[in-house]
């Protein structure tokens, strides 16, 4: 097991949570260093994260094309926030590579991707990761444990292969709701990666 790097980390994805989306909020939360949001959060909600938190919130795109705000006629990203989608960045005093959206799934609709996008993108983010990354932040889970039973929701090569390339300390993900009756995190043998579903809102330690 790595040594504990001393951080705490709010880790959100797909659902508008109560107990962070109210006015009292982040009292009961303390000690957080880093904000991971994976993916299907509407804009609003983000925003209201980065004027509540004091400390960097990251974000990958989800399917649903939900994280934009309306400003007049115009749709934009959301502000204050990081988006993370195709690069690694640095917060926290971690290193993060983000990859949003997931395997495609229908003919359109914003932040799928086909085989051949993921397997381009997610090497290109490997190449970026070269001198390794503690966090990779996902929206679609990787192939293993966490893929979800139906074609919509099931998991990446791509960012299995990511994984073992680079060997993250961390994957974060979205995607899978509750209903799938997925466990909230597990070790993944190969890459040695601790792999957490970030559905709802959850604290973690690293």
């Amino acid at each position: 097991m790595p040594a504990p790097l001393g951080k705490r980390l709010m880790l959100l994805a797909d659902f508008v949570h109560p107990f962070v989306y109210r006015e009292g909020f982040p009292q009961g939360v303390e000690g957080v260093d880093l904000v991971l949001a994976a993916g299907d959060l509407p804009g609003y909600y983000l925003e209201f994260l980065a004027t509540k938190m004091t400390v960097p919130v990251v974000y990958v795109h989800g399917n649903h094309e939900n994280e934009f705000v309306t400003e007049g006629d115009r749709r934009v990203p959301p502000r204050g926030v990081i988006p993370a989608h195709g690069r690694v960045i640095d917060e926290a005093g971690l290193r993060i590579a983000g990859w949003g959206g997931a395997p495609r799934y229908r003919d359109k609709g914003h932040g799928q991707y086909t085989d051949h996008q993921g397997r381009l993108g997610l090497a290109r983010l490997a190449w970026q990761a070269r001198r390794g990354v503690d966090v990779l932040l996902t929206h679609a889970p990787p192939t293993g444990p966490h893929a979800g039973t139906d074609y919509a929701h099931r998991g990446c090569e791509s960012i299995t292969r990511f994984m073992n390339r680079r060997r993250p300390r961390l994957v974060v993900h979205g995607h899978i709701h509750e209903y799938e009756g997925r466990k909230e995190e597990y070790r993944d043998a190969a890459s040695g990666a601790r792999v957490v579903n970030a559905y709802g809102y959850r604290l973690l330690d690293l």
